[in-house]
Order: C-alpha cells, then sequence, then structure tokens
C-alpha cells in the first residue's frame, strides 16, 4: 500500500467513529483538503484492492480488511507517539506530526518490538486508546467536561482536540491528562466554567470545556 493509501484509510476510519459507517466522498475530500474528484478515484482502487465498500453517489465504508489495515496504522501512529513522549522527551504538541511520517513504516517486527519497550501502553499522550496487534483497544468511559453537572468531578483523560494551538494553551494552564477537575458553576449566558483543579479556582470557556475530555469518578 502507498503512503496516500494508508492515509484514506486512517481518515475514513476518524470519520466513521471506529464503526462501519458509510462517509461521503466531500467529507472525505474536506478532512484531506483534496477534490472530491481524487477522493472517488482513490476510492475505486482502494475497493478494487477490497479494502473499501464503495458504490457511485452513496459514499463508503471499509471492508473487514480495510478495517484492519486502518487499525493498523493507528497502532503504529499512537505507539511512535507514546515512544516520542516518554523515551525522546517530546511534548505532546510536538509529536503528532512526526508520528504521521513513522506511521507508515511496514516493519511488523520493529512495531512489535517498540510495543514490548513501552509495556504495551494502553492509550497515547492525548488519551486516545491504542489498538493491540489483533485491532483490539480500550475505550474509556468518557464525556465532555462541558457536560458535566455542576459539583461533579473527574480525572481528565483526553483531549478531543489536539492541535498545536489548544495543547500549547494546555501546557501554559497547566491542564493535563491525569487531572481531577471539579466543575464549581456554569454561567448561562455562555456556558462558561468555573473550576477547581490542583487546589485552584479558575474559568474555563465552553469552547476548552468542549474539548476535554473526563473519566468520572
Amino acid at each position: 500500500m502507498t503512503r496516500s493509501e494508508e492515509n484514506y484509510l486512517k481518515t475514513i476510519f476518524h470519520l466513521g467513529g471506529g464503526r462501519d459507517a458509510s462517509i461521503t466522498t466531500n467529507a472525505i475530500a474536506e478532512q484531506m483538503e483534496t477534490k472530491p474528484s481524487s477522493v472517488t478515484d482513490m476510492a475505486r482502487k482502494l475497493a478494487e484492492k477490497g479494502l473499501l465498500h464503495y458504490k457511485k453517489y452513496q459514499g463508503v465504508s471499509l471492508t473487514d480488511l480495510g478495517t484492519k489495515k486502518a487499525l493498523s496504522i493507528i497502532r503504529k501512529h499512537r505507539l511512535w507517539e507514546v515512544f516520542l513522549v516518554e523515551k525522546l522527551d517530546f511534548t505532546w504538541d510536538e509529536v503528532h506530526e512526526v508520528a504521521e511520517q513513522l506511521e507508515h513504516i511496514k516493519s511488523e517486527k520493529l512495531i512489535d518490538k517498540l510495543d514490548e519497550l513501552l509495556d504495551f501502553p494502553k492509550y497515547d499522550p492525548h488519551g486516545d486508546p491504542i489498538p493491540t496487534k489483533d485491532g483490539k483497544f480500550m475505550e474509556r468511559d468518557k464525556k465532555l467536561l462541558s457536560e458535566m453537572p455542576i459539583s461533579a468531578s473527574g480525572v481528565c483523560v483526553g483531549v478531543k482536540d489536539s492541535s498545536v494551538p489548544f495543547l500549547k494553551f494546555l501546557d501554559k494552564n497547566k491542564i493535563a491528562l491525569g487531572n481531577t477537575i471539579k466543575v464549581l458553576e456554569k454561567e448561562d449566558f455562555d456556558q462558561s466554567l468555573r473550576i477547581q483543579m490542583e487546589g485552584k479556582d479558575f474559568r474555563i470557556s465552553h469552547q476548552i470545556a468542549s474539548n476535554l475530555y473526563v473519566k468520572t469518578e
């Protein structure tokens, strides 16, 4: 498989939320910043390889083989992110672009050794689950901080937005995975929250709260 083909499979998997969902070519084109006609050409090619179900004007969905391939790419990407943070002292906002390159390495033996070296991690630095070699992964029971009721507490376990600006913002404000957050107050006007974290009270916007995942206690 080419790098481009692998990127398409991964994108389709993410757009479908990991389910066997039909995704429009327009949605794929928007996500990959390309033309719908280019997506159609690639969809035909991947369908011929048995990786996609494709019917004109009906969108695409991954076959079982396509899902297996997508999970393999995602596994490599997330393992490399863990390696970069834990072994090479990258920050969590630096790893995505590097892992995008490393995820296309073909050696399964290397990835298995990497998994073993890292002691078989279940989650990447952003809190996303890492698939095992056989494609299984452990989803956390989590919800967005913005959905938490007043007085409820939870542990920050992931981010919905893993963009560099957002991760840098979290670092700047010392908001990290593993922090316990309690909702003290919710503003009716703009849904901003007053929260307590690490013994300090402060306000965060609805946008921030809508991009932080917490596991309730």
